[in-house]
């Protein structure tokens, strides 16, 4: 799933975010789900804290330790990018497009939306048939 290049990108990612390793606590702990035996017996589960920022990463997507390791430490890193340089992140992006359009429209918005249809309506209307025009 990973190479070295990308580990040498993940490191400098770090580096430049100025994250040291004293700053973060890794613990490794056992995960839930699916799995049985192995689950229960194995800490698979990545546990990381960046303590100056106190944002905490929990990852137990796959069976493999190394695995879970590395997309916690990426996932942790993308979090702090987005504190530290202020970049909004794609879900970030996607919640505030929802609430924008859950947002009640202003007062003017909803009477022009009313206009519009009015207008239709007289439209519509004029389009009909009449039934003394039928005999």
């Amino acid at each position: 799933m990973y190479n070295r290049s990308m580990l040498r990108e993940f490191s400098e990612r770090l580096k430049r975010l100025g994250i040291k390793d004293k700053d973060i606590i890794e613990k490794f702990i056992r995960s839930g789900g699916p799995g049985g035996q192995k689950v229960n017996k194995s800490s698979s589960c990545v546990y990381v804290k960046h303590l100056p920022s106190g944002i905490e990463v929990k990852m137990s997507r796959e069976r493999s330790q190394a695995l879970n390791r590395f997309l916690a430490w990426r996932l942790l890193t993308e979090k702090l990018e987005t504190q530290v340089l202020r970049i909004k992140s794609e879900q970030q992006k996607k919640i505030e497009k929802i609430r924008r359009q859950k947002r009640k429209r202003s007062k003017r918005a909803k009477e022009k939306v009313l206009q519009q249809k009015k207008l239709r309506s007289e439209k519509k209307k004029q389009r009909k048939v009449s039934k003394a025009d039928w005999h």
